[in-house]
């Protein structure tokens, strides 16, 4: 009998919450694993690159690794490929120039000396830069100063500031001071005095190689019988770059 009392109210109890859950209707939530992707959209500007079967992961691919690996390898290949120069063209330390001057020298106001003669320079660029040490000789003749033949020489040093420009020009700026002297001595004044000069000129090089042909233009200051000279020079001339 106990066992069938069991048995009995087992089933009633099963009976009581089966009917339960049948009346409620609100079931219970039931949360279900969203299926994972299988693909990936990518993004924007981004490249994937596809690894085969056979290699390792088979079938995996990455979208970080292959673009930088082709960024590294173009960077290597440019970076082979370009040229070591800097500039244009080459530029050297050293530049000596030997050229004809024409001076046209304001002796007083209203009476000048056209004069002609020889440029000598030397420039000194350290390290190949953009700014270097600059030295000139002039030395010129003419004859307007009475019957005499007329001298001027002036010996100059300062500095000088280049741009390779391009066609193989280089153009180049410089200011320079120093000691001149004028012969024949005359009543008028002294014959030595302190002497500037400022101007800019450019040079065309020649195949690339050492050497160049010079054009410059340039105001040679000077201070001689009791007045100030401004007076013109132009030049012209052959540079060796070493």
């Amino acid at each position: 009998m106990k066992r069938i009392a069991f048995v009995f109210g087992s089933i009633l109890l099963f009976a009581a919450t089966a009917g339960a859950q049948a009346d409620s209707g609100s079931p219970l939530p039931v949360t279900t694993p969203a299926p994972e992707s299988t693909s990936t959209a990518p993004a924007t500007g981004t490249t994937y690159a596809f690894v085969p079967a056979t290699a390792p992961f088979g079938g995996a691919f990455s979208a970080a690794a292959a673009p930088t690996s082709s960024s590294a390898a173009s960077s290597d290949s440019a970076a082979q490929q370009a040229p070591g120069v800097q500039g244009v063209f080459q530029t050297y330390n050293w530049q000596a120039y030997f050229g004809y001057t024409f001076f046209r020298f304001y002796v007083v106001p209203k009476f000048t000396d056209d004069m002609n003669g020889l440029n000598l320079g030397i420039v000194y660029y350290p390290g190949g830069r953009w700014f270097g040490a600059d030295g000139e000789f002039i030395g010129t003749w003419g004859s307007s100063i009475g019957s005499n033949t007329t001298k001027f020489v002036a010996g100059m040093g300062g500095g000088r500031v280049r741009w390779s420009a391009p066609k193989d020009l280089e153009v180049w700026g410089h200011g320079l001071v120093g000691i001149s002297n004028l012969l024949p001595q005359t009543a008028l004044g002294k014959q030595s005095a302190f002497v500037y000069e400022l101007g800019a000129g450019v040079d065309l090089n020649v195949l690339h190689s050492h050497w160049a042909i010079r054009v410059s233009g340039d105001m040679i200051g000077t201070h001689y019988f009791n007045a100030y000279q401004y007076s013109p020079k132009i030049s012209a001339g052959i540079v060796f770059k070493y």
